[in-house]
């Protein structure tokens, strides 16, 4: 019987796992953590910014200013969305926008 070790960077990370996206509250300036992993690559990746307004999927009767800063972020970070699970820009997509 072999016994996988668990990764250290999901540890010290404190998620729950791959590819599990945690909140910050305590960090400086980063408002949350994901331990990426994608085939054999594993980061750790700090992305979005500590106390930003948004957060999650559109609201209903969300304002107009927000559905624009919304549309504004992925335009603008779109490329780096594109490149998947392993870039900052994905994971804020995902999970704050």
């Amino acid at each position: 019987m072999v016994l996988k070790k668990k990764d250290s960077r999901l540890e010290k990370a404190g998620v729950a796992g791959y590819n599990k996206p945690k909140r910050t509250p305590d960090h400086p300036k980063k408002s949350h953590v994901v331990v990426a992993k994608e085939g054999d690559k594993t980061k750790t990746i700090r992305f979005g910014e500590q106390g930003a307004s948004t957060a999650g999927a559109p609201k209903q009767g969300e304002s107009e200013v927000m559905k624009k800063k919304r549309a504004s972020f992925k335009s603008r970070h779109g490329k780096n969305i594109a490149k998947g699970k392993m870039s900052a820009a994905y994971w804020a997509d995902r999970v704050k926008w």
